[in-house]
This record gives C-alpha cells, structure tokens and sequence, in this order.
C-alpha cells in the first residue's frame, strides 16, 4: 500500500479544496483509492484500453451526476449506458441484480467490458457484485458519494446482495479496478447520512488508527452539524484526512486478506450486532447507527470478558455520542437479534465469533462466548424503547 498527493492544488483553487491522494490497494489485482475533488479525468486510465463498453448503474438520486459520467464516457470514445436502480437497500435484491443482467446481455458485454457504479455503499455492493458474476468477472470501477461508501463499501472487493434471512449473505469478492471518492460529493449529502459514516470512520479508528479518534473527539461538534452551516476549510482538511487514514486502514488490511480468512475479520468490529441490528428493523436503520449501537455492545463484551478497560469502552460512547450516533436498542429485542447474528457470515456452526478490543489498535476475536456473558453485554446497551433520534429517524 502507498499513501501518496496525486497532484497539488491548482492555481485558483478554493483553499478548502484539499489536495487529491492516491491510496493504493496491494493484492493480486492491485488498484488505486483517489481521494480528492474533481476527478473524473482518472476513470478512463482506471478502465483501461481494453473496455469498449461501460455500463454506469446509479440511483435516481444521482441520475444527473450519472448522466454526466456517462456524457463523458461518450466524450471518451466509449459506448455507454446508464441503469437506474432502487436507492438503498432496496437495491441490494436478486431481482434488481437480474436486471443489471439483463441489461449487459442485451447491450452484449463482453469479459473486456466495465461496470462503473455511482452511489452510496448498496449502489457499490450492488453493482460489484453483477460485475463479479457477469461472464464470472468484469471490470468495475466505483464512483462512491457518501463517506460511508468511501471509506468502507467501495473498498476492499466485497460485494453481496441481501436476502430475506440476513443482509450480505449472497456476494463475491471483486476488487474493483479502481475508486474515485470526490468530496465534492459529500457538500450536497444530508447531515444524518454524513454522520452514519462517520460510524465506519470511527471503527477504523478503534481498530487501528488513534488518530482518528483524536480527529474527531476536537471536531465533533463540527462534523455533527455537518451541512446545517457553512464547512470551514478546516472542517474540509479534517474530513479529507479521516477518509485518507480511514480509506489507507481498510487498503492494509484488505491488501494483506482478500478473502477475510484472517486480518480482514477486524473490519467487522461492530458488525456482528449491528448487522442483526439492521435486519430486526427491516433495514430502515442507517447502516452506521446499526453499527455505532454494535460497536458499543462490543465494547461491553469485551469489558465484561476482562479484556478491555473501562475507560476504553466510555471512549466509546463519548465519541459516538458526541456525533449524535445511537448508544442503545430496545431491551424486548435480545433473542430476536441472537436469531440473526446466529446467521452471520462470521458464525462458524452454532459458534458465534466476535471482534472485539484488547485496548484501542488491537483487536482479536472473542468465540463461542458464554451466553450469560453475552445477554450481561447486551444488558447494558438496552434501552425500554427505541431512541427514534438522529440518525435512525428516517
């Protein structure tokens, strides 16, 4: 992995438009992560000479910001086409799948031919994962639009779709061909969206990199607010900063374990829970809310299981509370949620596997733990009701 300015400012340049970086992703398909503003000029280089045809799958949303992309691409020399399809997780079916399908058979995609997706993190899963399948693999190159997508479900190859039983269960591993995170993006995305995200960003923190916490325990209350007034350009450099190291985390681990046969389990802080979290409410839970009450609970599992102190486990709640993420679920919700956690990806047989903290930037993995232990964690995270703010009203 290198973490290096891709070009610096340009004269003229608004000075709260901070410098683009260009993270790479090591591995057997090594790709590049550029992190900046204005930078649809990198995706021919990033399809490659190869491609003829390129379909751009984005939701309605996007239609303008695809239309453009896919303007471009024409521009370029490219014969392309655009798909619209659900927003959220409504995407992430079978049958929106089978459409992207049907759509590259129709315009006769060949295995040199790209899929490029424009979109939060269920557009990138989602279109990852028809690429993966199509002809068993085609290029795909990721235009992310939200932080959550940028610093986490654009990167590292995991694609999926959802089914009835649990979210994720039916995907790939893919590594795109490369990632364009424009932050430009991130000055029309809502405030509650911009802090789910942050969740993952808080995550990569726990797990490896302090300084990001630090980031945002003196930014908080300006990254909380965000879009309520204007960005300062000291809010622009901070924000820049927590997707490079968050985005360069996520590259070591995945660039090291494709496949999560290891390392790359420790991007799952948070998940088991929140993922069970997600399905019990039908998905109308932000990913990252699920994932702040998870890492919490994880906290407390942790703790009680005499690995991690008690001042750690209120960093946790300090910090994401700070930011206006939840800290509780409903207390009525216990067995429905080992239910589902019992079908996570990480289970192994009825053996449920956690990833939890020795101390901050070292994680391991708790298995098979006692289930007076488990209910005990979870004790401690309920609440009589559900919180119904921030983020999780939707």
């Amino acid at each position: 992995m290198t973490h290096e300015p891709v070009d610096p400012p340009a004269p003229g340049q608004d000075p709260q438009e901070p410098a683009a970086t260009r993270v790479r992703v090591a591995g057997e398909h090594p790709y590049d992560v550029v992190v900046g503003r204005h930078l649809l000029g990198e995706l021919p280089a990033m399809l490659g000479d190869r491609v003829r045809r390129v379909l751009v799958v984005h939701p309605a949303a996007l239609a303008a910001t695809a239309e453009v992309i896919h303007e471009d691409l024409k521009a370029s020399g490219y014969d392309a086409y655009v798909a619209e399809v659900p927003d959220a997780e409504e995407a992430k079916t079978a049958q929106v799948a089978a459409f992207l399908w049907g759509v590259l058979g129709q315009a006769d995609f060949t295995r040199s031919d790209a899929v490029v997706t424009v979109g939060g993190g269920a557009t990138t899963d989602l279109g990852g994962f028809v690429a993966a399948t199509w002809l068993r693999g085609v290029r795909v190159v990721h235009v992310p639009t939200t932080l959550l997508a940028m610093v986490d479900a654009a990167v590292g190859g995991k694609t999926g779709i959802n089914t009835a039983e649990g979210k994720n269960l039916v995907g790939a591993f893919h590594p795109p061909a490369g990632v364009l995170c424009d932050l430009a993006a991130l000055e029309s995305l809502g405030r509650w969206d911009f802090v789910a995200g942050l969740a993952e960003v808080v995550k990569t923190g726990f797990i490896a990199d302090e300084r990001i916490l630090k980031l945002v325990e003196e930014h908080a209350d300006a990254l909380r607010e965000w879009g309520v007034r204007p960005t300062t350009p000291e809010t622009w450099a901070v924000v820049a900063e927590l997707v490079e190291r968050s985005v360069a985390v996520k590259a070591r681990v995945v660039g090291e374990d494709l496949t999560e046969a290891g390392l790359r389990e420790i991007l799952n802080y948070g998940h088991t829970l929140g993922h069970a979290v997600e399905l019990t409410e039908r998905y109308q839970w932000r990913h990252g809310a699920a994932v702040s009450v998870g890492m919490v609970f994880a906290a407390e599992l942790a703790r009680l299981a005499g690995k991690l102190d008690d001042d750690v486990v209120e960093r946790h709640r300090t910090i994401l509370g700070s930011l206006g993420l939840p800290l509780t679920y409903r207390g009525d919700r216990w067995e429905r949620l080992l239910s589902a956690m019992r079908r996570d990806k990480k289970a192994r047989g009825d053996l449920l596997r956690f990833v939890v903290l020795d101390g901050v930037g070292r994680p391991t993995r708790l298995e098979g733990p006692d289930p007076t232990l488990l209910a005990a964690a979870y004790a401690e995270i309920s609440a009589d009701a559900p919180t119904g703010r921030g983020p999780i009203a939707l």
